[in-house]
């Protein structure tokens, strides 16, 4: 016989083979019912996420960031032409829907935002972080854009490095997750250590907190500039994780301070604390003890506990430098389905209900109020500020400017990308140099969008932003400002009374930056 004839009699031996286990199993009654055909059922459900991605989706309609989102941060990423023609196909009398209210004499070229064409432009933190409860080592971000928490583990090590190889590029921070500052974190840009309920390279022999291993730590790495206490985030508050001991690597496990090849749990609360006193006496331990600013980030549910912490903080003077609010809407590498869909406030409400609390008690000024949850885009970050944000972070925006496309397999360990697997394959397609230079050019490109933005305004700077300068749908033909949605104004800062705003002053000092 011919090659082809053994072939033909090969496929129908496994098609046989195949039909066999199916009408005889007894987990899927498809393929117990229609063998080998019922297979491409399960197929199609497999692919079908990149089917409507490319095939069926509109450009508004896939979430949690549609195609339009994509694209422009994939062009800004390549420098390539991200605009849009023929005009806006948003629903722009939809529920929730943004409108920035521009002045008939916008700023020019000489405000504090630089001119468009000024693709290096920074826009500084208007806040010192750790001045106002003087802190040994205070910090004042040279960027209002920066990266959120993800840690080396839930992402690969290709990842994190372009990432913080174009954060230092970029001027901004980069937040190490609570994953520990890895060695791929320390490649130029300053870092956010986060100490989240496991104290992953903050820990001893025990798995508890060690305030001696935080200072060797901030000693081993000076760009450490801040530190976030993590009690819970947008996308799983509330919820421990599991890395599994085949993926504990020697070089997570160095970064954790954690045994190689034995699971890694992360509990679902801290240890170290257990009330408001002791969080505030633990932030003044760790901030006394490194000099840094020490924050806290948490989704927003109950109030209760924000409400006693901004008495204690009233009464006593101590706590947080920072606080960090996550949105429901916010991603992470895994999640329940119940967790990620039902559990913390979204970030408009979740923000708003814990900076009225603070503005009450007349803190919001000794604060530096940081935003996360699907915050990467000008429009979106000017809505955060208008509402109190000083600072934005973002993370899978970050992540699709270097190379993600949104599989939605970052539970899988499968990232076709290589971002959030450990697949040395798949990793081996992310280029540190190329992606760092990609990230780099989204957050100037941001950053540029912004100021453009903030120049039509009539403002200097994109902290100036007032809940009067944007109105929000609320429904057909009706829309509000957002001081008429949520009830509260913010101090409205001028150039004359900052003078972190005026162009001529820099954004940072020699102690405080690298």
């Amino acid at each position: 016989m011919d090659w082809w004839q053994w072939t033909l009699i090969g496929l129908a031996v496994v098609v046989a083979l195949i039909a066999l286990y199916d009408v005889t199993q007894n987990k899927s009654p498809i393929l117990r019912a229609f063998p080998v055909l019922g297979h491409l059922r399960y197929i199609l459900i497999e692919i079908g996420p990149e089917i409507r991605q490319y095939l069926v989706a509109s450009n508004r309609e896939e979430a949690p960031f549609n195609r339009s989102e994509r694209e422009w941060i994939q062009r800004s990423a390549d420098k390539e032409n991200n605009y849009f023609g023929f005009g806006t196909d948003d629903q722009i009398y939809g529920i929730g829907y943004p409108i920035i209210k521009h002045t008939m004499f916008p700023k020019s070229k000489d405000s504090y935002t630089g001119s468009a064409k000024d693709k290096n432009k920074q826009i500084p933190c208007a806040k010192v972080i750790g001045a106002s409860k003087g802190r040994a080592k205070p910090y004042r971000p040279p960027s209002i854009i920066n990266i959120s928490a993800m840690s080396y583990g839930s992402m690969g090590r290709n990842a994190i490095s372009a990432l913080n190889k174009g954060a230092h590029a970029a001027s901004c921070f980069h937040n190490t997750g609570e994953g520990g500052a890895s060695r791929f974190h320390r490649l130029g840009a300053d870092l956010c250590l986060q100490l989240g309920t496991g104290y992953f390279g903050a820990r001893d022999k025990d798995g508890n907190f060690s305030l001696d291993e935080v200072v060797k730590t901030c000693e081993e790495a000076p760009q450490i500039r801040m530190i976030e206490i993590k009690l819970s985030q947008g996308a799983k508050p509330g919820k421990g994780g599991v890395l599994p001991a085949a993926k504990v690597t020697s070089e997570i496990a160095e970064a954790r301070g954690i045994p190689q090849g034995k699971d890694c749990i992360s509990p679902n609360t801290h240890n170290a604390f257990s009330n408001t006193d002791e969080l505030i006496e633990f932030i003044e331990s760790v901030a006394g003890a490194t000099g840094r600013p020490v924050g806290i980030k948490s989704a927003i549910g109950q109030l209760e506990f924000w409400h006693e912490l901004a008495a204690k903080m009233n009464a006593t003077g101590k706590g947080p430098d920072f606080i960090t609010i996550d949105g429901g809407e916010g991603g992470t590498g895994a999640a329940p389905l119940a967790f990620a869909d039902h559990v913390s406030l979204p970030y408009k409400l979740g923000f708003t209900r814990v900076y009225k609390i603070f503005q009450d008690a007349g803190l919001t000024d000794d604060i530096t109020w940081i935003g996360a949850g699907k915050l990467g885009f000008a429009d979106r970050t000017i809505v955060a500020l208008a509402l109190g944000a000083d600072l934005v972070n973002v993370a899978r925006e970050a992540m699709l400017a270097i190379g993600c496309i949104q599989a939605q397999k970052c539970h899988t360990g499968h990232c076709p990308t290589g971002v959030t697997t450990h697949n040395e394959w798949l990793q081996r397609g992310l280029d540190i140099d190329v992606n760092a230079d990609r990230f780099q050019n989204y957050v100037q490109t941001f950053r540029n969008e912004l100021g453009a933005i903030t120049q039509a305004a009539g403002y200097q700077h994109p902290g100036q932003f007032t809940p009067h300068d944007i109105e929000i749908s609320a429904g057909p033909n009706i829309f509000k400002s957002l001081y008429e949605m949520f009830g509260y104004d913010k101090k409205q800062y001028a150039p004359d009374e900052e003078p972190q705003f005026k162009p001529d002053t820099p954004a940072t000092s020699d102690v405080t930056t690298s």
